[in-house]
């Protein structure tokens, strides 16, 4: 029988492989002796490239992937719909919004001073979403708010294009908005860490109340549950997760969405025990696609989160299917 317990020791294994694989891979072919030295002497030129530049990279992609699972399992779980994904909050667009604001004001190059402005967007959001659920907790609500707070960050960011200076500009804004973890320091993954730590404080408050609310929202308070405790610690978990990812590699589609799809379809229902484990697929997911990224021929055309969307849209599309299947 597979159990929450079995997939987070599979996923956890799988995770350090990789991440111990693709230290191997990069632009700048190393030799053995080159690994040597860079274990002997990390502050050599080869240690630089091995500590320095993709070992930072490589925590990054699977810290975004693991923020941007355990988002996607919590959001599916506290809405009991298919459909939801982190972006569904409108976090993702406000964090976007905010680097579209920094690279137009030309604040790009202050070490970063993009990411943070994103931060500083998402968590405004994020104030927006738990002051609304504080007041309403109504699930549908909420989900009418998150559309229309896309929306609105949406058609902030066309008029920033429309008002970018340059053409130089607004390709920086769209390379940004596409999503990558190329060239991601230690300050990035702490920031992955720093979410995580966030998860691992809120996501076991949820334990009780996604279970109850498998047993339909009036049970659930009739055994004594509080719907908006609950999906207040649902929505602070999801967007500061999202923001946090958007932050750190810009907009990376569908991997929210996938995750728990991938965890589920392994034979897990219980809607907190997948939380975990779709944490641990979601990095496993990015790491594998920036992995790819890294092997393919002229790769530096690629973005990150142009890969996953193009493996992610065909699965929304097939969920979508089966859910409408499932509604007739």
């Amino acid at each position: 029988m597979i159990t929450s317990a079995r997939m987070i020791f599979v996923f956890s294994g799988v995770s350090l492989l990789l991440l111990a694989a693709l230290l191997l891979v990069g632009d700048v072919a190393l030799s053995p002796d080159d690994y040597v030295m860079a274990v002997m002497m990390p502050k050599s030129l080869n240690g630089d490239i091995l500590w320095g530049i993709r070992l930072p990279r490589n925590l990054c992609a699977w810290g975004v992937g693991a923020m941007l699972g355990i988002a996607g399992a919590v959001m599916q779980g506290l809405l009991r719909n298919p459909l939801a994904e982190p972006g569904i909050l409108g976090v993702s667009s406000g964090a976007g919004l905010g680097a579209s604001v920094a690279i137009v004001m030309g604040v790009g190059l202050v070490p970063f001073a993009v990411e943070a402005s994103a931060l500083v967007v998402s968590l405004m959001m994020s104030a927006v979403l738990i002051a609304f659920v504080a007041r309403f907790p109504d699930r549908q609500a909420l989900i009418l708010l998150g559309v229309g707070i896309s929306s609105l960050c949406g058609a902030l960011m066309a008029l920033v294009f429309n008002l970018s200076p340059s053409p130089v500009t607004t390709t920086e804004i769209l390379g940004w908005l596409m999503g990558s973890v190329e060239n991601r320091s230690w300050q990035d993954a702490a920031l992955c860490l720093a979410g995580l730590a966030v998860a691992v404080w809120l996501v076991p408050r949820l334990r009780a109340g996604l279970r109850l609310l498998t047993l339909g929202e009036e049970t659930a308070q009739s055994m004594g549950m509080n719907i908006r405790h609950v999906t207040l610690i649902g929505v602070i978990t999801a967007s500061v997760l999202a923001g946090l990812s958007v932050a750190v590699a810009g907009i990376i589609g569908f991997v929210g969405l996938a995750a728990p799809h991938f965890v589920r379809a392994l034979g897990l229902r219980d809607p907190y025990g997948v939380i975990w484990p779709s944490g641990l697929a979601g990095g496993t997911m990015v790491l594998m696609a920036d992995g790819l990224i890294r092997v393919m021929p002229a790769s530096g055309d690629i973005r990150l989160g142009v890969l996953t969307s193009l493996i992610g849209a065909p699965l929304f599309a097939l969920i979508a299917y089966k859910s409408a299947k499932s509604w007739a």
